[in-house]
């Protein structure tokens, strides 16, 4: 079906949904590298337009890429909830957004509709609203899930601990996780990123992370963000793997060049939940995405990048993750050029996913090569703490020495919560105040007394 729009007296064409779309999407150099984006601020305008017409139930007529060729399409068409999509099910796009931004519409009720939209819906909606009107909306989602920690609670700001080491040193790896621990960071996670994907390396940082965990009784879960693969060999050795991480595209195509198949997370989702670690009812799954992996992959099929981010969260939510959250400006300007596409990414992807009920987090980061700095990240961590984000990276310094890119520190997951009044998750919380990391206000107090008997057992590592 084609669509069409008349602006200045000139008549604007889109042969089909997915080109409608694109043309919508605000300038990102992802979509101008792919050829899609609009050819003018003109065209753009007259693509919104047209997209705020469109009616929400012609998106259950038309896909963006076909059925029969893609398995994420057929998840997000086979997992459509028509009774869910009831409540909006008359309303066009641009009244889709007037609903969402209406005080009526809170928190309960943005969770009952969540799994009548398909990730298209949220991404067309997400493409006519302001920065304002995404942090609004993000800001009434509640999503919670559970494994040793609480996370998403309202008031709440999590945190990962992201101590990552060039040559996967146990002990460089423990040196970053107690600096951490000591900023009150790792209650979402403490997610390594190994630089060799082997099963051995996999299963040593576990278990040195397990035996801190187990000599300071901290309410932490670990996740060592090796492929599913490797996961699925360490659990076999019947390792202690809390977390299963795995990156996400919005593709079949772009899946398998990441070496993941639906089939494949299922198995790896049986798996981990076998090892009974965490408790019954809890969260397993640990996912990551990225505007432009679709397209660095060859596998985007010709839509734009911020709709297929939307499709990775269709398949995030099949699979009840504890965390997902968007490395928004990882992949580089090729893909998000500066500091402003970068901002506007971020609070996209954490609406959409959050809107799809999801526990959305947010590494706010750059690449050294980007046109963007700390002051860009400053304030998009700032909008995400107002939008609710559930979760951000803690990294030594903000400068990952092993990924070779610029994230959020320590004191940056302080500054967010002391400007904010966001707080720890409260199990992690009570953790830190019986140690006396910090008092039982939450502020630091730096006199970690029961904690120093677990740092011979991580020196003898």
């Amino acid at each position: 079906m084609s669509f069409s729009h008349t602006l200045g007296g000139t008549i604007y064409r889109f042969n089909d949904l997915k080109t409608l779309l694109a043309k919508a999407t605000p300038l990102r150099s992802g979509d101008v590298l792919a050829g899609l984006a609009a050819q003018n601020a003109a065209e753009r305008v007259a693509a919104r337009m047209a997209l705020a017409d469109l009616p929400l139930r012609h998106f259950l007529n038309e896909t963006v890429i076909p059925y029969e060729s893609d398995e994420v399409t057929r998840l997000i068409v086979d997992q459509h909830d028509g009774n869910a999509f009831a409540a909006v099910a008359s309303l066009t796009v641009g009244a889709f957004r007037e609903w969402l931004l209406s005080d009526a519409t809170d928190a309960a009720t943005l969770a009952a509709v969540s799994p009548g939209l398909t990730p298209e819906m949220v991404a067309a909606v997400c493409k006519i609203m302001r920065l304002q009107d995404l942090v609004t909306v993000a800001a009434k989602c509640e999503v919670v899930t559970r494994f040793r920690c609480t996370i998403g609670l309202p008031g709440r700001m999590s945190t990962r601990l992201q101590p990552n080491h060039p040559l996967d040193d146990p002990k460089g790896v423990a040196a970053s996780i107690l600096d951490g621990l000591m900023y009150g960071v790792g209650d979402a996670t403490i997610g390594i990123n190994p630089a060799s994907d082997d099963v051995d390396t996999m299963v040593r940082l576990l278990d040195m992370i397990d035996a801190l965990r187990l000599a300071s009784n901290a309410p932490i879960q670990s996740c060592v963000l090796a492929h599913v693969t490797t996961a699925l060999k360490a659990i076999e050795r019947r390792a202690p793997v809390d977390l299963v991480f795995q990156s996400l595209a919005g593709t079949e195509e772009a899946n398998r060049g990441f070496g993941i198949t639906l089939s494949l997370l299922d198995e790896v989702l049986a798996a981990a939940e076998s090892l009974q670690r965490c408790p019954p009812g809890g969260n397993v799954m640990y996912f990551e995405t990225g505007q432009g992996s679709e397209l660095s992959s060859a596998g985007h099929s010709g839509v734009d990048q911020q709709t297929l981010e939307a499709r990775c969260y269709a398949v995030a939510r099949r699979y009840r993750p504890l965390l997902v959250n968007t490395v928004v400006g990882f992949i580089g300007p090729e893909y998000l050029y500066d500091g402003k596409q970068i901002m506007r990414a971020g609070l996209e992807d954490h609406f959409c996913g959050k809107l799809l009920g999801l526990p959305m987090g947010c590494d706010v980061c750059y690449t050294n090569h980007a046109e963007a700095d700390q002051d860009d990240m400053d304030a998009l961590l700032t909008l995400l703490g107002v939008a609710g984000c559930t979760y951000i990276m803690g990294v030594p310094g903000a400068d990952d020495i092993m990924l070779n890119y610029q994230s959020t520190s320590f004191h940056d997951a302080l500054y967010v919560r002391k400007v904010l009044g966001k707080r720890a998750a409260p199990e992690f919380e009570a953790w830190l105040a019986a140690t006396g990391i910090s008092d039982i206000k939450g502020e630091l107090s730096f006199e970690p007394a029961r904690l120093m008997p677990s740092l011979p057992l991580l020196e003898a590592k």
